[in-house]
């Protein structure tokens, strides 16, 4: 079944064709049961939906977005749901877990929808503050209508859903000379441990029987890299995903375990976004160039454990993502990143010179991806590595520990800086379906900083700035 075809079925089994998604900021004040003082709160949300919204009837939402606390708590990463009922329940309620001073709290409150009082019952909510089912204060938020009335409206998309499960599976037709990959990484946000779950299919390029292998890492914040390979094991074709030597990548679910079970997992897989396409996406339906990369979420969430050695971590909604490569092999020299941002923007680079005589001459082509408030910059992916005036718009200066990606685009430009320290990164052998081999470095506890700057009235001024501590994804690959 094509990737394609799989989507459609997932829409015809009952998934709109088409989603919905808004902004929506809320100012109000939390008073904690415990003190006797009153705290000023600011909630910012991205809104997702995976229908139209339905004004008589009942819409489930996911939300992710930043919560502020003065003094208390600045979580970029709150996450729940929404049940938007205006007329049919006379309510729009808010369930939002996020984490404070260490403790994970839910804010759960509804506006109650009132023809009486329209405009107030629209943009009041209060709400009660639970930590483990047990109430520790209350509050209320409002919808600022004077400065947010206008951002709110222009905010509605109502874009095209497709089902990451249908990215998950197999692209290889039995052509010799192919690899293709799933892979995961995710952050523990409690030990700050970052994890690494590679799956591969090779296709040699001499035509013999086609193998599966991969490998598991863990990147603890306190002592050294541990990683296990599994495989190689006879490669057997998946409905969806990946299943060789006791490891499975399939929607939803990732197990398996590597070296006698020194290392294992079995994390649940909760997408929080739309698919990414690092490169343009006819480049993963048509596998014209050297090997493209895509994610099927942008961003994700993890349940379940990871066992490496006697020591057993127990994620709960771990940030993370997962990501395929279909290609002709490893590239001469590349390097990538993943970044979640908070409040659900994420960066995705991959910059890499081609092994193709003519291409290997030249510097390397960046593909970027910035998806921020639910928009993607630049608007097509071939931008960064062709620009709009030519070649070079978008650079990459490749090195080890730190190596950075700058460019411009319209206007607005972007600098990126990634730093692998040796003691977070762990160097493996990948093996090219033609056998020659290149040597990865990764880094699941890297430091990003990112600054985003925009033209205004004859300058360049700051937009966005992000700095990750030891929270981002990268790898540099070289011959």
């Amino acid at each position: 079944m094509s990737a394609d075809t799989a989507s459609r079925t997932a829409m015809s089994s009952g998934r709109s064709a088409r989603g919905t998604e808004f902004r929506e900021t809320m100012l109000g004040t939390l008073r904690l049961d415990d003190e006797d003082r009153t705290r000023r709160v600011r909630l910012d949300l991205t809104v997702t939906a995976d229908r139209v919204m339905r004004p008589l009837g009942t819409t489930e939402a996911r939300a992710t977005g930043r919560i502020r606390v003065a003094g208390w708590a600045d979580d970029p990463c709150a996450e729940g749901e929404l049940e938007i009922s205006p007329l049919a329940r006379r309510r729009i309620r808010y369930r939002i877990t996020f984490t404070a001073d260490g403790r994970r709290l839910t804010l759960d409150g509804w506006k109650s929808v009132t023809p009486r009082r329209p405009v107030a019952s629209m943009t009041v909510l209060p709400y009660t503050l639970y930590e483990d089912g047990a109430r520790i204060g209350t509050g209320t938020l409002r919808f600022p209508v004077g400065t947010q009335l206008l951002p709110f409206l222009s905010s509605f998309r109502f874009p095209r859903r497709e089902d990451p499960a249908a990215f998950l599976v197999p692209r290889w037709c039995g052509e010799p000379g192919r690899t293709e990959v799933w892979y995961t990484t995710v952050t523990d946000p409690d030990t700050g441990c970052g994890l690494w779950l590679h799956h591969e299919l090779t296709a040699p390029a001499d035509g013999s029987a086609p193998y599966a292998h991969g490998w598991a890492a863990v990147f603890p914040k306190d002592g050294p890299v541990r990683h296990a390979r599994f495989g190689p094991a006879e490669w057997t074709l998946e409905a969806s995903g990946f299943s060789a030597d006791g490891a499975t990548a399939r929607p939803g679910r990732l197990t398996g375990s590597a070296e006698g079970g020194a290392l294992r997992w079995d994390l649940a897989e909760r997408p929080m976004d739309e698919p990414l396409f690092t490169f343009p996406r006819w480049s993963w339906r048509r596998p014209l160039l050297p090997a493209a990369q895509m994610l099927p979420a942008a961003r994700a969430r993890y349940d379940g454990t990871f066992v490496h050695d006697d020591t057993t971590l127990t994620l709960t909604a771990a940030p993370g993502a997962s990501a395929r490569i279909y290609g002709h092999g490893n590239a001469r020299r590349w390097a990538w990143l993943h970044a979640d941002l908070g409040g659900g923007d994420v960066l995705e680079i991959v910059a890499a010179v081609s092994m193709r005589p003519g291409l290997r001459r030249l510097p390397p082509l960046v593909f970027l991806r910035l998806r921020r408030h639910g928009r993607d910059w630049p608007r097509r992916p071939e931008r960064p590595a062709l620009g709009w005036a030519g070649a070079g718009r978008f650079r990459a200066a490749i090195g080890l520990p730190t190596w950075t990606v700058t460019g411009r685009c319209g206007l607005r430009r972007i600098r990126v800086e990634v730093t692998q320290p040796a003691d977070r990164t762990l160097a493996l052998d990948y093996t090219d379906p033609d056998g020659r081999h290149a040597m990865c470095r990764n880094c699941e506890r890297a430091d990003t900083h990112v600054l985003l700057e925009r033209w205004w009235w004859g300058g360049w001024r700051t937009e966005a700035e992000w700095s990750l501590d030891g929270t981002a994804h990268a790898e540099v690959g070289t011959r």
